[in-house]
């Protein structure tokens, strides 16, 4: 599949850009590739430089208010400065490479609603800069992230919806300034307990870092919370696990610590 963008970097006469990705699909740590096609236009033109960065939406809370941006996360310079002369074709071949930590947009080629991922090319001309438009990418699970999902699927959870939200999690080896929730609705045996999951993945290249937020319901006299529980898999280990029975066995523990039982 491939994914073609244009835009004017100079207005009319000026150079066209086209992004081909050789695959828009990937998975956190490995990478994209492509060709970024520069045709020069009418006249000569000095290019400062080329560049391609990966953007998604995030969610920000300010004070009381909420509000979305899109934030580019991830960035590689392609090109120095070159001259592009009149309908001179310029191709550059890159290789992307995706960071560890990239949320998530489709599981089982099933995409993620609430989620955004684009590759965005830049070009840079005259000290004006193009970012164009983004050619959507999909990001796919990682094989633990996989089974974990497989897993609480098997469970009886069900998926509602996914989101950006900048910001830090205590306590997690952590190196973007954002992180992805994943929302499921309980099944019945949890439900007495549980008014939905939320689960977060921070990936390194040595291993997975699993985050479980419960939102606990509140009774008649209480008020009701979120329960946190954070756990380390190791990815030489990660399929040798009963991925049902841990995650059953975390979510109990992780309740039962705050005083939630079911």
């Amino acid at each position: 599949m491939v994914f073609k963008r244009f835009m004017q970097a100079l207005g009319v006469g000026g150079p066209s850009v086209e992004t081909v990705l050789a695959n828009p699909n990937a998975r956190p740590g490995g990478y994209l590739e492509g060709q970024v096609h520069i045709t020069g236009g009418d006249h000569a033109t000095d290019i400062e430089y080329v560049s391609l960065g990966l953007v998604t939406r995030v969610e920000v809370e300010s004070g009381d208010s909420e509000y979305d941006t899109t934030q580019e996360f991830h960035r590689s310079r392609l090109t120095g400065a070159f001259r592009l002369e009149p309908g001179q074709r310029h191709d550059i071949p890159f290789r992307f490479d995706v960071p560890w930590e990239t949320p998530i947009t489709h599981v089982y080629n099933q995409y993620l609603h609430g989620m955004t991922m684009g590759l965005r090319t830049e070009l840079e001309v005259a000290r004006a800069v193009d970012k164009g438009d983004l050619d959507q990418v999909a990001i796919f699970p990682l094989p633990a992230q996989e089974r974990i999902l497989d897993a609480l699927q098997q469970l009886g959870f069900r998926f509602t919806r996914a989101d950006v939200e900048r910001g830090r999690i205590y306590g997690v080896e952590q190196t973007l300034p954002f992180y992805q929730e994943i929302e499921f609705y309980p099944p019945p045996q949890y439900a007495s307990g549980i008014n939905q999951l939320e689960l977060t993945f921070v990936a390194t290249a040595r291993h997975l870092q699993v985050v479980l937020e419960i939102d606990k319901r509140g009774g008649l006299f209480t008020e009701g919370h979120d329960a946190f529980g954070r756990f380390t898999v190791d990815w030489a280990t990660a399929d040798q696990t009963n991925w049902v029975a841990q995650l059953d066995n975390w979510l109990r523990q992780s309740a039962q610590r705050r005083g939630l039982f079911f």
